[in-house]
């Protein structure tokens, strides 16, 4: 017999789906509480969402009360880092029906063009791609960072970052995830990609069953490529960043060392001291991914650039990783910008 502790636990409780490859824990709770703060469901000072465990595809959160989880469900179909979140009540939830509307409903935000909208079989085996003639050698990583810089190098992807989620090696083969059915019939151009000595075969998995559209292979990419057809838009970006380096040697638009970051957070995320520290702490976690984090500003409510974000990294390269990585991301239903920025200015702090 369940008790009434448990019965109020479960009414406490929500299912997260469509969550992206790799969400963390204190990512998810912390974005979805300044989400409700941000349209009012619930105080400014309040912290609605207590405890967040994330699975593979999805996650269960725990909210304070059973009225706060009400008022969380209005929260379905918030964009979150490339994905549409699904908040509903769990499958053991045997309390009242009630009635919410949708993010979109509640906000009057369109879906972003490309997000992931469901992660169900059906949708998810269109995002799929086989990679066979793999090596021993090869790690998840390694294929997964290949053949996603591979795509940006050629413009393959339709969103900044890698569009490639996640990788599975087994044996001599592999099962690579992309953020969209788009960005994947378009990556089954890398068909016999060189690497590592060997030539990938990239193709769909025997459990796709959808229609067949014409699509090149590398040697077709590097065809047009060679004949002036196409142009690189790493080329492309080569020759606009030495025009700007050559007029602008200082400007946010040259390559530095120093990134900007824009509509991330908010005035309210800068009101809270304690939130200050926690968002600060968690961009210094998540942009180390992109190489060697050597500082990072973020202005107070009272001073000059507030709601901007400044990364001061090791070298140009690895700027580079991080404005490709971040910009174009969603973050409490914004769009993040990230800009290169002037060395000297960061160093002065002119914000």
């Amino acid at each position: 017999m369940t008790s009434t502790d448990d019965i109020e636990k479960i009414r406490r409780e929500l299912f997260v789906g469509n969550t992206p490859p790799g969400t963390s824990e204190l990512l998810l709770m912390q974005f979805l509480n300044a989400a409700m703060r941000r349209i009012q469901l619930c105080q400014p000072h309040e912290t609605p969402i207590l405890t967040c465990r994330v699975n593979q595809k999805f996650a269960f959160i725990e909210c304070v009360t059973s009225e706060m989880a009400n008022k969380a469900l209005n929260m379905n179909g918030i964009p979150f880092l490339g994905a549409i979140l699904k908040l509903s009540r769990p499958s053991k939830y045997a309390g009242p029906i009630i009635h919410y509307k949708t993010w979109q409903e509640l906000t009057g935000q369109a879906i972003p063009a490309g997000a992931v909208l469901d992660a169900s079989a059906e949708e998810k085996v269109n995002r799929e791609l086989f990679i066979g003639n793999t090596t021993p050698e090869m790690t998840e990583s390694m294929i997964r960072e290949f053949l996603g810089n591979a795509m940006i190098q050629v413009g393959l992807n339709d969103m900044p970052g890698n569009p490639i989620t996640a990788c599975r090696v087994s044996g001599k083969f592999a099962f690579i995830e992309l953020r969209t059915p788009q960005e994947a019939a378009k990556a089954l151009n890398l068909n016999n990609i060189p690497y590592l000595g060997a030539q990938l075969r990239v193709g769909r998995p025997s459990k796709w069953n959808g229609v067949d559209k014409p699509h090149g292979n590398w040697e077709d990419i590097l065809a047009k490529y060679m004949s002036g057809e196409l142009t690189l838009p790493s080329q492309q970006q080569g020759i606009d960043q030495q025009s700007s380096y050559e007029n602008n040697p200082t400007g946010k638009d040259a390559p530095t060392r120093v990134v900007e970051l824009r509509n991330m957070v908010t005035m309210e995320d800068l009101a809270s001291e304690e939130e200050y520290k926690e968002i600060l702490e968690d961009t210094g976690e998540e942009c180390s991914q992109f190489g060697e984090l050597v500082s990072i500003q973020m202005p107070k409510a009272h001073e000059a650039g507030a709601t901007k974000i400044f990364l001061e990294y090791a070298s140009t390269e690895d700027a580079l990783k991080a404005i490709q990585s971040l910009a174009g991301r969603t973050f409490d239903g914004r769009s993040v910008e990230a800009d290169y920025y002037s060395e000297e200015k960061f160093t002065k702090r002119e914000f």
